[in-house]
């Protein structure tokens, strides 16, 4: 099973929030999802900075990305305005 790594994308700035063996793509981007939203949570401004958590392998290629804030500020206006 491979090692996926989690990083927090701030701008152009990865902060590593570590490491973990896997199955398979699909757990490595749940876990992500759940990372995500722990990180909007517990530090919601970076939800306005537009920060993602991002996947990468054991070849450091990234493999999966998703926004703190899964619902852009856009759409998010259009259906309260």
């Amino acid at each position: 099973m491979p090692y996926y790594y989690f990083d927090l994308v701030v701008g152009e700035e990865f902060k590593n929030q570590g490491s973990i063996i896997l199955e398979d793509l699909h757990g490595a981007s749940d876990k992500a999802d759940q990372l995500a939203n722990e990180l909007s949570q517990v530090q919601p401004e970076l939800k306005a900075r537009g920060c993602a958590v991002r996947v990468t392998d054991g070849d450091n290629r990234e493999v999966y990305r998703t926004p703190l804030d899964p619902v852009p500020k856009w759409l998010s206006a259009r259906k309260t305005g």
